[in-house]
């Protein structure tokens, strides 16, 4: 309770100091009671409305495998999933020993969004507030990750489930797969942070184009606009999955403290200004200077050659 009242005051205050410290805090929520957004009651909500799990495993490798597990629904989101997703990402900012994370659908896709139970029930603008800063919360914990992300979108990523792909730093897909913003068809706008990630991502006149026209984007399309990184050749679950954790390990290998700090220093970058983010950048290379790796390193007196 004093975390959260102290939080609450710090938020209270100023832009870019107070934004900087709370930076420094993995798990820090984007909103809370002085923005109206009462997340007990949410939760409550969301509770009503069962199906679906969220899997998570973590491999010796340092890399976990986030399953959205609704199947019957093309792993649409229900409410239950909601607050699973929160659970895990909060079980995540406690794995000190993590590098990097998959984020997947089960059974050969990805998410059709938000599960239209939910939608229909929770109908006034209240609720459709509520649940998108829940949302908006819980994907900014998960982009603040210090574990380096990859969205592997086999089948379709539609709507929320396309929102989810932003949170990521990496996007994968599969030939056959689709990315598809719906949410104008839906008489309404992203509403988990999406269209503010997808303007970083391809730039604010490909996003205009991607959202306003729903656009379909096949796994070429996306390629071109900059909106994923590579298209794997396998379509077969375990086999692209097993393509993605290579494709990611050329990233992450190296000790966990180091690769951590560089996902911390880019992720400030994103969110702070020039000023904030260099000294974000010397505290963090602070926790690795005279570290372990850097000694070895240093002993071997083969720092850039391979």
């Amino acid at each position: 309770v004093e975390l959260k009242q102290e939080m609450a005051s710090l938020l209270k205050t100023s832009p870019n100091a107070v934004k900087k410290r709370l930076l420094h805090q993995i798990g820090l929520s984007l909103y809370n009671t002085s923005h109206g957004f009462h997340e007990e009651e949410v939760k409550k909500k969301l509770e009503q409305f069962p199906g679906g799990s969220i899997d998570l495993q973590k491999e010796n490798n340092g890399i976990g495998i986030l399953t959205l597990n609704n199947p019957s629904k093309m792993n649409a989101f229900s409410g239950v999933m909601m607050l699973q997703l929160l659970e895990k990402v909060i079980e995540l900012e406690n794995w000190t020993e993590g590098k990097g994370l998959i984020i997947r659908g089960a059974k050969n896709t990805f998410s059709s969004g938000s599960d239209l139970n939910a939608v229909k029930a929770l109908g006034t603008p209240e609720d459709g507030m509520a649940v998108c800063m829940f949302m908006q919360n819980t994907l900014t914990r998960f982009m603040r990750l210090p574990l380096i992300s990859v969205a592997l979108v086999q089948g379709r990523a539609l709507g929320g489930g396309a929102e989810v792909t932003t949170a990521c730093d990496f996007r994968l897909m599969t030939t056959e797969s689709e990315i598809r913003f719906v949410h104008k068809e839906m008489g309404i706008i992203p509403s988990w942070g999406g269209a503010t990630r997808l303007v970083e991502i391809i730039g604010g006149r490909q996003a205009l184009k991607v959202l306003s026209g729903a656009l379909k984007l096949d796994s070429e399309k996306a390629l071109n606009i900059g909106m994923v990184d590579d298209i794997l050749p396998s379509s077969d679950e375990t086999e692209c999955l097993k393509e993605a954790q290579e494709w990611l390990q050329q990233f992450i290998k190296g000790p966990p403290e180091v690769i951590r700090a560089l996902k911390k220093s880019v992720s400030s970058c994103k969110e702070l200004c020039l000023e904030e983010a260099l000294q974000r950048e010397r505290d963090l290379l602070g926790t690795v200077w005279g570290g372990p790796a850097n000694l070895e390193a240093v002993a071997r007196k083969g720092k850039f050659n391979k």
